[in-house]
């Protein structure tokens, strides 16, 4: 909502769906200052447009079956094989199985259209299943270590043939599994959770495979739990930046790619702006920025024409999703907290 504030002037609110502009200069005398959601016939509708994302619903829902049928697979050939390898990764493919299932779900759920109540959507159950996802995989990651270094101190006999087995049509499984979910991880945090989760298990598949054959051809009893604390450390560190960015979006920060800075600066130089002041930038959910900010212009002639001319320098840092507030004059009084 943006107003334009002083003696005898009024602005109203511009917000930017897309390319979607809405501002309207106005006199109306001594009446006061006027929302933009008053009784005009012109007002446009506060739900954010946001372009449908791609269908990667099918390649969840694949990738979904294919762990769930070898997760059974791998537990019983870890638990008759006695490989802790084995067993992590079956752990990981578990965790695989629920992030899977939650990012099918929340594929179609946040796509349900915005209400009254929840003017964004559900958007941002995307950013709480990525959370979700990421939490999961840290947890399992330290129980996983904490069962390897009890079984470096009293290491136990494996079953190298099977190991060997499992772990190799598991390398299958999870390279089919990762090429049906990459081109959506790029696009969506939630999807990327989930590619996670499958390229974890690859990993691990992949370190089981070596820790099966150092077992079988040299004797060496180490190499099992080992692989399991190289695996899990490496998919340790992809749950934390998971996590991370997560946070990051829920608490609004600026997104890592965007520098503030820059964006007031340029929105300094646009002519007729005096000031700006109270910008904020923040990630709504993946692929939709969004942006508010004041500025101050003296002169009521010129707001349509900034407000148009911020609307296009604010897209060559990928935000669209815009909502300002122009002001005449400083409003010190009730605004302390903002220009201080």
């Amino acid at each position: 909502m943006a107003h334009a504030h002083g003696p005898g002037a009024h602005m109203h609110g511009t917000h930017s769906h897309g390319a979607h502009s809405h501002a309207a200069p106005g006199d109306h005398g001594d009446h006061g200052v006027h929302g933009d959601h008053g009784d005009h016939d012109h007002a446009h509708s506060h739900g954010l447009a946001v372009a449908p994302p791609n269908d990667h619903s099918r390649g969840l829902r694949l990738a979904l079956a294919l762990t769930a049928v070898f997760l059974v697979a791998e537990v019983i050939g870890g638990l008759l094989s006695h490989s802790l390898a084995l067993l992590a990764d079956a752990g990981h493919m578990l965790t695989d199985v629920a992030a899977l299932g939650l990012s099918l779900f929340v594929t179609w759920f946040s796509q349900q259209p915005e209400t009254p109540e929840k003017t964004y959507g559900y958007l941002r159950w995307e950013i709480l299943a990525a959370l979700l996802n990421g939490a999961t995989l840290l947890a399992i990651s330290v129980w996983i270590i904490g069962e390897a270094v009890v079984r470096l101190r009293h290491p136990r006999p494996v079953e190298s043939g099977l190991m060997l087995g499992v772990a190799a049509a598991s390398v299958v499984t999870n390279v089919a599994s990762a090429w049906l979910l990459h081109g959506g991880s790029r696009a969506s945090l939630n999807l990327r959770g989930a590619y996670m989760h499958v390229l974890g298990d690859l990993l691990g598949s992949v370190g089981t495979v070596v820790a099966a054959l150092l077992v079988r051809y040299t004797g060496w009893l180490m190499a099992d739990p080992l692989a399991s604390i190289v695996m899990t450390v490496l998919i340790g560190r992809g749950a934390w930046r998971l996590v991370r960015e997560s946070v990051d979006i829920l608490l609004e920060a600026t997104p890592s790619h965007i520098s503030a800075g820059a964006v007031r600066a340029q929105l300094a130089e646009i002519p007729g702006i005096e000031s700006v002041h109270d910008l904020h930038v923040w990630t709504v959910t993946s692929g939709v920025i969004a942006m508010s900010v004041h500025a101050i212009v003296r002169e009521p002639e010129r707001h349509q024409h900034v407000l148009e001319h911020i609307h296009d320098a604010v897209r060559l840092f990928g935000i669209d999703h815009v909502t300002v507030q122009l002001e005449r004059d400083e409003m010190f009084d009730r605004e302390h907290h903002l220009h201080v």
